[in-house]
């Protein structure tokens, strides 16, 4: 009879070992599952974000052409010298800042330089009353006013 019920405790432990194994590598595979689907949403996410990094980068060429359109009325002369305009300061400013050997007081200085001059066209090109408004829009986003909030009661311009 001792043989008997130490056979089956024998038996039983194996089939109990083998019951945790079978959790254990349940367990770990689990494990590595949920690392891989975290490691690879890292990644997707990563892919998503902007080509600067995500941090400052402001609207694109597309998304301001198509402000500027409605928020300033272009005319359908001065929409192509606008575009290649704010095409031409893009390039200027990711060539900038692709070129790590300058320092961030030139770098700041160089914006400046290029923010100027695009202004200065665009002085060209637009008629008092859109570059007024175009300035008051400046001035707004400067504010804090992005996303659509409007500051008001602050209507002085630079002159």
């Amino acid at each position: 009879m001792y043989k008997r019920v130490a056979d089956w405790m024998r038996r039983r432990n194996k089939q109990t070992n083998r019951g945790q194994m079978k959790i254990n590598k349940l367990g770990v595979i689990t494990g590595l599952a949920l690392g891989g689907l975290v490691a690879c949403s890292n990644l997707a996410m990563a892919q998503d974000q902007k080509p600067n990094g995500g941090r400052r980068g402001g609207p694109s060429v597309e998304q301001r052409m198509e402000r500027m359109t409605e928020d300033l009325k272009l005319t359908d002369e001065q929409k192509p010298k606008v575009k290649a305009l704010l095409e031409d300061s893009q390039k200027k400013r990711q060539e900038l800042f692709s070129d790590s050997s300058v320092s961030r007081e030139d770098r700041r200085e160089k914006m400046r330089a290029i923010m100027d001059n695009e202004d200065k066209k665009l002085k060209e090109i637009l008629t008092a009353d859109q570059y007024a408004k175009h300035e008051k829009m400046r001035e707004e986003m400067r504010a804090g006013g992005k996303g659509g909030k409007k500051k008001g009661g602050d209507d002085t311009k630079k002159e």
